[in-house]
Formats: structure tokens, C-alpha cells, sequence
């Protein structure tokens, strides 16, 4: 199984389109995952035309958003816990608030984002991935987005472009 992971896209104030790379990654995914920071539903809509969407909402997020979505959640897919968290918040480091997250509960993985900053390393047993932005690339040399393939194994890496 294939997934895309996003966040930070900040659609449309950071971008009016998804950049191509991105879009053929979407048209090949069997799921996306959006980490949160959409910025308007009318994105959630235009991503939902790719296919099945799973995500939370970020601190910059409509009303809208809000309401439609968590804050945080567990996706159980082909016997793998993917935690998916924004990361937010006021105390500690991104990293460690997403990991808060989930403290109490088994996950294999976190995505989170917040920090625009790609995060793909082990901590404990989890494996915590940020994709950074394909949109707002902030002070990172490109911008990125995630690719996680489930086999017989988890294996998540970014794009750069």
C-alpha cells in the first residue's frame, strides 16, 4: 500500500495549486494523510478528488476544518497504528509534543508537522515522521512531502523537489 503524506500546505494562501509532483504522488496513492494546516474545506475537498483522506486539523485551520476533523487519531491499516497529530501547542518541542500525543496509546508511527521541518527518524520504538511542506517550504532548502509504503514492513521517506 502506497499513502502520500502532507501538511502544511496552507492552501490557497501559500499556493493556489499543488505543485505536479505532488498531484502525480496523490494520483498513485491508495490513501492520503494530511497532518493538518489546510487553511480552508475548499482544500479538503480538492484533495478528497484523489481519493480516500484521512487527517487532523492544525492551528491555522477554519472553523470549518475544526469541526469536521480531530486533533489527533490513530489510522489501523494492514496491521500497522499510524498516529496522526498536528503538533501544536505551547510547551516542549513539536517533536515531543507529538509524541505526548500518544503516549498512551501503541503506535508504530507518528506523522505530525507544525514546524514545516522534515523529521524522519526512530525514538523508542516509533517511528516519527514529519513530511515538511510542498507549499511553504519556510527556511528549508526545498519543499517535500512524504511517501510511506505498508508491506511487510512500514518504510516512509520524503520527496524533495
Amino acid at each position: 500500500m502506497k499513502i502520500t503524506v502532507i501538511s502544511d500546505t496552507h492552501m490557497p494562501k501559500k499556493a493556489k495549486t499543488l505543485p505536479i509532483q505532488v498531484v502525480k504522488a496523490l494520483q498513485q496513492s491508495e490513501l492520503i494523510i494530511h497532518a493538518g494546516d489546510w487553511q480552508t474545506i475548499e482544500f479538503f475537498h480538492e484533495l478528497v478528488q484523489y481519493g480516500e483522506v484521512k487527517g487532523v486539523y492544525g492551528n491555522v485551520d477554519s472553523v470549518e476544518l475544526q469541526s469536521r476533523l480531530p486533533e489527533k487519531q490513530i489510522i489501523e491499516i494492514v496491521g500497522f497504528r499510524i498516529g496522526v497529530v498536528h503538533g501544536h501547542g505551547k510547551r516542549w518541542t513539536t517533536e515531543r509534543r507529538a509524541l505526548e500525543a500518544f503516549a498512551e496509546s501503541h503506535v508504530d508511527c507518528i506523522i505530525f508537522g507544525h514546524s514545516h521541518i522534515p523529521v524522519l527518524k526512530e525514538t523508542n520504538g516509533i517511528l516519527l515522521f514529519n513530511p515538511g511542506s510542498c507549499t511553504d517550504k519556510r527556511r528549508q532548502p526545498q519543499p517535500s512531502f512524504g511517501i510511506i509504503s505498508l508491506d511487510e514492513g512500514l518504510h516512509a521517506e520524503h520527496v524533495f523537489f
